[in-house]
């Protein structure tokens, strides 16, 4: 088997590990609720277990992304975060006390953790141009998850059983169930993942690290190949980093310093630039909006429109599949128009969105109908454009940051992601009844981002597309 298939055959797994992320968010978040219930839990545990499962993702995300930085692998990280997957989903299944539901959604959480590997991964096994298409696809993956997931609660509520000394209902069910197909999915990783050698970021076949190795075994003078090295260690230039050519440019003595992704690293040269904050701050923000907005949807419905199970599940469904479309359009988008342009055009969507919940759901006027109307049209703006969002800055974030540091820096990026989902249910939850308040404050954020995406909008391209610029000005 060549690497071309080895690779398709690895995407496949990743895309089938977060549709099981989206799987099991659909069949856990629709019975934890009355789960606690039965465990005689407080209210505010319905909040802090889900939010259990985004505080150990957020802590885990860049300590399993150094990992990958370090030892140049994902597969044997893969297969260790997955055993915490489930173990607390095992644990969720047994059930007992409140308190060991929410070490489950903890322990489960520590799994949700390796993303960040694994867009390392992407990151290094991609070339620039196809870079957004592969993100798009994989993040569609889960929201085919979560649009699948309902299906199997259908079949998970008919539970009425016992396996040995545990009770299996519809509360304990989705437990086991997820418990057994992340075990299923060890064995896929076993079988169809590899850590396929990078590309390089010329868009070459030629593994950096290989490359870097075998300088270091033939014991080649690293003094006259600076430039040369600095290139292949960062996606970003000098410039772009606002530091002196010369303090980049030290010599370095040795091979270690090559071979230790974090020889030259600096976090806050990093991560406190221009172009980085800015991705940063969009991350944060749209994940903020969109956890409230799920948040206040069902009370809205319940509220206004008397809406059910049946009625959430079909508005649920229906989501999915505009979200699915939405990220499967960007991907053929992504080919053609710039990551920037995707992103501007995504805030400005969004801002729409939240112009148009606040006139017209906020105080809604109107009968039944347009009530029902106004609400579909601010739902249906708010996902259109949570596509090209997601996948434009991710994507942004991967081009501007260091190659050979991304497992790190996307576990950051994504517990800037993680700390926006714990936060936005409770922002929004103490809101329900002032919806001035809550949206006015998000529509608050979304013109931040804009403007902010507006003034940094040169910065905001991957490197090589920065130095040609400069070299056709100079060249003019």
């Amino acid at each position: 088997m060549d690497n071309h298939q080895k690779r398709n055959l690895t995407f496949l797994t990743i895309g089938l590990i977060f549709m099981l992320s989206g799987i099991e968010y659909a069949v856990i978040l629709p019975t934890i609720w009355r789960y606690l219930q039965i465990l005689e839990a407080p209210p505010y545990f319905l909040g802090l277990g889900l939010s259990a499962f985004s505080l150990s993702a957020l802590l885990t995300g860049p300590l399993f992304g150094f990992w990958s930085d370090r030892s140049k692998t994902t597969k044997s990280i893969i297969l260790f975060s997955n055993l915490f997957e489930i173990a607390g989903n095992f644990m969720y299944f047994i059930g007992q006390s409140k308190w060991l539901l929410l070490s489950s959604r903890l322990v489960a959480g520590v799994g949700a953790g390796a993303g960040s590997s694994i867009f390392g991964f992407l990151t290094r096994s991609t070339q620039l141009e196809e870079r957004a298409s592969i993100f798009a696809a994989i993040m569609a993956c889960r929201q085919v998850g979560l649009l699948v997931g309902p299906v199997f609660n259908l079949f998970l509520r008919l539970c009425d059983f016992k396996l040995g000394p545990f009770v299996v209902n519809k509360y304990t069910s989705p437990g086991i169930f997820m418990c057994l197909l992340w075990m299923l999915l060890q064995c896929v990783v076993l079988v169809m993942y590899w850590d396929v050698p990078p590309v390089s970021s010329e868009g070459g076949a030629v593994m950096l690290e290989m490359k870097q190795e075998r300088a270091d075994e033939e014991e080649v003078p690293l003094i006259g190949s600076d430039e040369e090295i600095l290139h292949t260690y960062s996606a970003v230039d000098s410039n772009q980093l606002g530091i002196s050519t010369s303090s980049d440019r030290e010599p370095i003595r040795g091979g270690s310093a090559v071979a230790d992704p974090f020889g030259n690293f600096s976090a806050s040269r990093e991560f406190l630039r221009e172009e980085v904050v800015v991705l940063l701050t969009a991350q944060f923000i749209t994940l903020f909006n969109q956890t409230a907005l799920e948040t206040m949807v069902t009370p809205l419905t319940q509220r206004y429109f008397s809406f059910g199970e049946l009625g959430n599940s079909l508005m649920y469904s229906l989501c999915g599949v505009e979200v699915i479309l939405g990220f499967f359009f960007v991907r053929w988008l992504s080919r053609k128009v710039a990551d920037r342009a995707v992103l501007a055009v995504g805030l400005l969507i969004c801002c729409a969105a939240c112009i148009w919940c606040l006139i017209f759901l906020c105080n809604p006027r109107g009968g039944y109908g347009w009530q029902l109307t106004a609400f579909i049209i601010g739902v249906f703006l708010q996902l259109l454009g949570l596509p090209f969002v997601a996948v434009s800055q991710v994507s942004l974030f991967s081009k501007v940051t260091a190659e050979k540091t991304q497992g790190f820096s996307q576990g950051v990026r994504r517990s800037v992601g993680g700390l926006a989902t714990i936060l936005g249910p409770l922002w929004a939850g103490g809101l329900i009844s002032n919806l001035y308040i809550m949206l006015g404050m998000m529509l608050a954020l979304l013109v931040m981002i804009t403007v902010m995406t507006a003034l940094s909008y040169d910065r905001l391209t991957e490197p090589r597309a920065v130095q040609h610029a400069q070299s056709s000005d100079s060249g003019g």
